[in-house]
């Protein structure tokens, strides 16, 4: 897990973006379409067109980091707008990167009775 500070802000690119950008396109995107400066400390996530890559940039102050990761068996979880953003928290991040359903998760183990 990327261990985001607790004052970067975490958005979802909704829709398809281009896997083949790098950071000048993800930049870009995050500046154009996402109406946000790609370079604020916050956090952008993009998802390819198959649903099973996704990437992420953000700025840390002292330099752009781009960071990638590929489902082998499922996809990844995206809301179904075409376009715009999405603020997620980074649990709602922790999980996406786990290949979970950030947008409704389920306990596993609730207590029966108590003492």
């Amino acid at each position: 897990m990327i261990p985001v500070p607790t004052n970067t802000r975490v958005w979802l690119a909704a829709g398809v973006t281009d896997m083949r950008k790098g950071f000048a396109g993800l930049s870009a995107q995050a500046e154009k379409v996402l109406k946000a400066a790609p370079y604020c400390s916050h956090l952008f996530v993009f998802r390819g067109r198959r649903g099973d890559l996704i990437k992420l940039t953000w700025f840390e102050g002292q330099g752009a980091c781009l960071f990638s990761q590929r489902l082998e068996k499922r996809r990844f979880v995206w809301p179904a707008t075409k376009d715009g953003k999405l603020c997620l928290t980074p649990a709602q991040l922790s999980m996406l990167l786990e290949g979970l359903d950030w947008r409704t998760p389920q306990w596993t183990w609730r207590p029966l009775t108590t003492g």
